[in-house]
């Protein structure tokens, strides 16, 4: 029987309480975000929290966090600075105009928990959705060292768009990949979710 993945969708301010909670308890996560950041980034504008969760496996009964993602809008008028920067990056190979761009902001996976398909999971109820809230394409930018995210990505059929080299360092390199919505991405989907939606 194939596995229902367990996927809750907080509205703002709950949301952004659960992933300082999850990026700053579990220590799997590089970058730590306040909720404050978090709240900050996403209050005037569509965005979507997600997390999966999943029962211990020594413990059936105890349900924890063990994936996230946190995505929005980016538009080609972005007035802060690093999101006016990132648009300055893509505006050759990312049509913004006359279109709805969802930028794949912060995310990630527990390392006891990777490869058991909650981030496919996560991707593939954001996919949804991105598209039940008109929008054409989802951007997600990563950095060369992260080779499992890369290959992730590629897995969920994300293309690279653009390269940024680190002029010292090539594992801090950027890489842009971008996936085009249509109902053919719909119709891809592998995984069986049971979601549920709090609202703040």
């Amino acid at each position: 029987m194939p596995v229902e993945y367990l996927i809750r969708q907080y509205g703002l301010q709950q949301g952004a309480l659960e992933i300082q909670y999850i990026e700053e308890f579990f220590l799997d996560f590089p970058r730590k975000k306040s909720a404050a950041e978090v709240v900050q980034r996403l209050v005037d504008r569509d965005h979507q929290i997600l997390m999966a969760e999943a029962a211990l496996p020594d413990d059936r009964s105890t349900v924890v966090p063990v994936s996230f993602k946190v995505a929005h809008e980016l538009k080609a008028s972005e007035t802060d600075p690093k999101l006016a920067d990132l648009v300055f990056q893509l505006e050759d190979v990312v049509r913004f105009r006359g279109r709805r761009v969802l930028y794949q902001w912060i995310g990630g996976t527990r390392k006891d928990w990777r490869g058991q398909g909650h981030f496919r999971a996560l991707t593939e109820e954001q996919e949804v959705w991105a598209m039940d809230n008109g929008f054409d394409e989802i951007i997600v930018k990563t950095k060369n060292r992260f080779y499992e995210m890369r290959s992730t990505l590629a897995q969920l059929a994300f293309d690279v768009i653009r390269f940024v080299p680190h002029p010292v360092d090539s594992g801090e390199s950027k890489v842009f990949l971008s996936k085009r919505l249509g109902q053919h991405v719909i119709d891809s989907h592998r995984s069986r979710r049971s979601v549920q939606r709090d609202d703040d």
